[in-house]
């Protein structure tokens, strides 16, 4: 190895790949500090290699050979000490190289640390496509390594999906193609998938509609019954305290009694107050009339009367329709589950539910009915040929909020319960969010596999360092610094922390979520009356 001190050695930029850069100067447990030779690095910066050309820079990685092993490190703190340059690096892993010095085989974690005063070398590209490269393992192709052009950035799909996966971006950085991108290659992988999206804006039915199927409130037809009875009490019940809990016991009682009517419960042995049986809306009111009848005094008819008018309210109200229509009576359980679960697929292997129309006050029971569907079906086919369905929950935060949240609701508790136990039984959950911060701390940490895109807030940039692995720390101090449709992804899903650009979607596969132009949608005039008549209109009908 020739000394980094001679000048002689720096003569031409083709000699200089297997060259030292710089020596170990101390190392411990995770990483090392390492003494950067400056004239090196000059002239590496000019190399055609992308990746030789940001040695030492922030990001960028080192190689070092100890016994018969590379040990691959990540730069990431640099400052200036006496004419060289001060790093600190992080292991990643380590690898075999060949003859020719070019790396062959590589894997995460590090069994054999350098010793202080280790020559460092730059790495090449043909190195960084040794060390991404995910061989004949399971994977998609999402974009290129930074700072590549060639190499390519693979997520391994077993992993990420078999441990859960979080996507995380401020407004604007490309979140939205990201995920549409993800899912897309997932479909071209496996056309005979299940996936189901909570779409909570309407602005992916335009990115899936060659390989999904898209449900909004005009055809999703999910029977009320389907509901437990703490998604039961979340819509009809209004009260809080002492009173709420009298009115969960009317309620539970006069509910088994509505299902122990119908026909189905014939053959079902125990039937609970939580059983997916069918039931009639009026059956149910007339049994809170009949309990109200057997009461003594008028005074104590208040909780059944609240109930009732709960129930009365919502059968007239047009907009949950597509919950409590009179026509979702019969036992359609079989024909919803394998709708939105894409049972067959039929090439169609994603279910888009676009909650935009849905009323604000049961959007979560319908997430969390839908939620609890995928995973009661995972946990009630267990024995049987397995159907693993991934669940994507677009504004996370807003189902599964942080602790300082007063919302403990029943969407809350099954998707908690989905990130702790769902890899058990088939369940996948994919998080995106634009404000990690107020996702619950203990979902994101059941998430194997962290996708962070550029996050301006301090305090989400903090949340997810706090998420991230140990190795990772480094990496995760360039997200501030990411460009739009950047991300640095970390966890199970890739051999090692990386910084991905993504590729471009075709704009027939992108997703709905285009800000406006305001400086070109503003210069323009004419047609106003009929356009505002039109949206009045749809207004008025809540159509969409």
């Amino acid at each position: 190895m020739n000394d980094i001190v001679d000048g002689t050695a720096f003569v031409l930029a083709g000699r200089l790949e297997g060259d030292a850069i710089g020596r170990i100067e101390a190392v411990s447990g995770g990483g090392a500090d390492v003494r950067l030779e400056p004239r090196m690095l000059e002239l590496l910066a000019g190399h055609d290699d992308a990746a030789l050309a940001m040695a030492g820079e922030i990001g960028a990685m080192l190689r070092m050979t100890v016994a018969d092993r590379c040990v691959i490190a990540s730069v990431h703190d640099l400052k200036s000490d006496q004419g060289m340059i001060a790093a600190r690096i992080s292991f990643l892993g380590e690898g075999v190289s060949d003859a020719t010095g070019r790396l062959t085989t590589f894997r995460r974690g590090v069994t054999r640390y350098p010793l202080p005063g280790t020559p460092v070398q730059a790495v090449s590209t043909a190195d960084m496509d040794a060390i991404f490269s995910a061989g004949d393992v399971a994977h998609i192709e999402i974009g290129t390594v930074h700072p590549t052009t060639s190499t390519r950035a693979a997520l391994l799909i077993d992993a990420m999906l078999g441990k859960h996966f979080a996507l995380l971006g401020s407004t604007g950085t490309g979140k939205s193609t990201a995920t549409a991108l993800i899912l897309h290659r997932i479909c071209q992988m496996a056309p005979a998938g299940h996936i189901v999206m909570i779409d909570p804006h309407g602005e992916y039915e335009a990115a899936f509609t060659q390989v999904g199927a898209s449900f909004g409130v005009s055809n999703l037809a999910m029977p009320y019954w389907l509901m437990n009875f703490e998604e039961h009490c979340e819509v009809l019940l209004t009260t809080s305290g002492a009173e709420r809990q009298t009115d969960a016991d009317i309620l539970a009682k006069c509910l088994l009694a509505a299902r122990q009517r119908n026909r189905a419960a014939e053959s079902v042995a125990r039937i609970t107050v939580d059983s997916p049986i069918p039931y009639v809306l009026s059956d149910l009111t007339t049994i809170i009339q009949t309990e109200m009848g057997k009461l003594d005094k008028a005074s104590n008819s208040a909780p059944f009367l609240r109930i009732k008018q709960k129930i009365e309210e919502i059968r007239s109200d047009p907009r949950y329709h597509f919950m409590f229509s009179g026509m979702l009576v019969g036992d359609s359980m079989k024909s919803f589950i394998k709708r939105i679960f894409r049972l067959p697929g039929e090439g169609k292997p994603i279910s888009v539910i676009d909650v935009s129309g849905v009323p604000s006050e049961i959007t979560s029971v319908v997430v969390s009915v839908l939620a609890r569907c995928v995973f009661d079906y995972a946990i009630w086919a267990r024995g049987q040929a397995q159907h693993p369905v991934l669940l994507v929950c677009e504004e996370a935060h807003r189902y599964v909020p942080s602790d300082r949240s007063t919302n403990n609701g029943p969407v809350r508790k099954i998707l908690e319960r989905i990130a702790k136990e769902g890899r058990k039984y088939g369940v996948s959950l994919g998080l995106i969010t634009q404000r990690p911060s107020d996702l619950a701390e203990g979902v994101l940490s059941q998430c194997g596999t962290i996708i962070a895109m550029r996050l301006n807030n301090d305090r989400d940039q903090a949340f997810v360092k706090a998420a991230m692995p140990e190795g990772a720390r480094g990496f995760l101090d360039s997200i501030p610094a990411l460009r739009n449709r950047e991300a640095i992804i970390c966890g199970e899903g890739v051999p090692i922390p990386i910084r991905v650009a993504f590729d471009d979607l075709e704009d027939g596969l992108r997703p709905a979520s285009n800000d406006p132009v305001f400086s070109d949608l503003w210069g323009r005039t004419g047609d106003e009356d009929a356009l505002v008549e039109h949206v009045i209109g749809r207004w008025r009908n809540q159509g969409r």
